[in-house]
């Protein structure tokens, strides 16, 4: 009658009455059977069992090493910028389980990060989402990452920086115009004094020219890291060949 209202429960004794396979142990009654009557009560004796056949599968746990990505949709105030790429810590996790899950892992992302109106550095932490683990098979090394980025107020510079013509055949002189031209970039305050011509390159490539074109294309080859949307003032550069 106690049973009725709670269900008893067996310890099975991995170290014995089991047999096993590649992928399960395996307990069934004929091995088992006098191991659970000593459960019970003496006054108490097992009739049946059901199911009489009971398998726990299992697996070699493994450890894998998985990049975390950041979700992030971040709002600038006017005129303000991230001075460099945002820190993660840790940008990497390790998960422990059974190599059938963790095999499939291939990165682990992070809750959407929302800022608004951003004018002041960011430090905060972001949970991350983690793979579906219904039997609480696999650890993770982490469950947060911080998030560490600098920001500072940006300005627009311009600096008129020369080109230069590259692989010009021997036999061949050319004169081109303009000899300089105007880069537009996006820079931080702080570094808006240092940014100088030479720390810009452009250049046109004579192979580059097209059958009939009158003009050079022209690239930047070299940047200060700590400037973004850099363009030219101009796309051609003409030209004209002197035999």
């Amino acid at each position: 009658m106690k049973y009725y209202f709670k269900e008893p429960e067996i310890t099975i004794d991995f170290s014995k009455n089991i047999s096993n396979t590649d992928t399960f142990y395996v307990w069934n009654k004929n091995q088992g059977y006098s191991e659970l009557n000593t459960q019970f009560p003496k006054d108490e004796e097992i009739v049946s069992i059901t199911p009489d056949t009971i398998k726990f599968r299992y697996d070699v746990n493994a450890v894998k090493k998985v990049p975390v990505k950041l979700k992030t949709k971040i709002q600038f105030a006017q005129g303000y910028d991230l001075l460099d790429s945002i820190q993660i810590n840790p940008d990497s996790i390790k998960i422990i389980g059974p190599e059938i899950l963790v095999s499939k892992i291939a990165f682990v992302e992070t809750d959407s990060l929302r800022l608004k109106d951003i004018k002041t550095d960011i430090h905060t932490s972001v949970p991350l989402k983690m793979p579906k683990n219904k039997n609480g098979n696999l650890k993770f090394s982490a469950k947060n990452t911080n998030i560490k980025a600098q920001v500072d107020k940006f300005t627009e510079g311009h600096v008129k920086v020369p080109v230069s013509v590259i692989n010009i055949p021997e036999n061949i002189t050319i004169k081109y115009f303009p000899k300089k031209v105007y880069v537009t970039y996006y820079t931080s305050l702080s570094n808006y004094n240092n940014i100088k011509e030479t720390d810009f390159e452009i250049v046109c490539d004579y192979n580059d020219i097209k059958s009939s074109s009158e003009y050079l294309v022209p690239k930047i080859i070299k940047k200060p890291e700590k400037v973004k949307h850099v363009k030219l003032s101009q796309e051609h550069i003409e030209f004209i060949i002197i035999e």
